[in-house]
């Protein structure tokens, strides 16, 4: 079973991810974040092999933290979130920093499970 954490700073929206993420056999979230901070404090701690991460977050953005997670762990998958309205040039910028892929929201289960089986 791969590991996962989600890093978003809205509890429903994790809480959501979440369950998708559990209703498949194949993963299991192992830890939640709120910011890019805890994204990278939680990644040294649990080692997981996948991180679902929110683009725009208080404190540290999903995007620094992605640039911070690869520079420091290069074989990091990283999967990152956001709204339909800021796809185009965030989703561009975040695979050219080292993102696996990105999902929309609101979310689609078979997606969302589609997304991490693939990179997992």
């Amino acid at each position: 079973m791969k590991k996962v954490i989600i890093v978003d700073d809205s509890i429903a929206v994790a809480r959501q991810l979440e369950k998708i993420i559990n209703s498949c056999d194949d993963f299991n979230v192992v830890a939640q974040g709120r910011n890019g901070a805890e994204a990278i404090k939680l990644y040294h701690q649990e080692n997981p092999d996948i991180v679902c991460m929110d683009m725009n977050m208080p404190v540290m953005d999903g995007l620094s933290a992605l640039r911070s997670l690869c520079m420091t762990w290069p074989d990091v998958n990283v999967v990152m979130i956001t709204s339909l309205g800021g796809v185009g040039d965030k989703y561009s910028e975040a695979i050219k920093l080292g993102a696996r892929d990105v999902i929309g929201k609101p979310f689609e289960a078979e997606s969302v499970i589609k997304t991490l089986q693939k990179i997992a």
